[in-house]
């Protein structure tokens, strides 16, 4: 049996861009990537902390320490600039594999930028 599990997470990111007019997804800076352990097309939740907004989309990789977190198409009616959000990842595992697993949570300071 497998289950779905929280894998890891950017915590309280800042919306610096949402653009309608584009095909959707959320891009977000490559620093913040890798820090949270995410790859480019993995699907995450993303959970607005100002309106309380839930969505899943996929990623595609923004620039490196850019700060960039954009969410694009049709999600971008669910934030505004300047939102907090959440964007979590999830992995499928054994139980026994859960139960082991060390998620990875990343806290982004002023600007989106990783802690020094």
């Amino acid at each position: 049996m497998w289950i779905q599990v929280f894998k890891s997470k950017i915590h309280r990111a800042v919306v610096t861009e949402a653009n309608l007019n584009y095909v959707g997804s959320i891009t977000i800076d490559e620093a913040l990537m890798e820090a949270a352990g995410f790859i480019e097309g993995e699907k995450v939740q993303i959970v607005n902390n100002n309106n309380g907004e839930r969505l899943e989309t996929y990623i595609i990789k923004g620039e490196r320490n850019s700060g960039t977190i954009c969410l694009n198409g049709a999600a971008a009616r669910k934030a505004e600039v300047g939102d907090v959000l959440i964007i979590i990842g999830y992995a499928l595992m054994t139980p026994e594999e859960a139960k082991t697993f060390e998620p990875k949570t990343v806290f982004p300071e002023k600007d989106n930028k990783l802690p020094s």
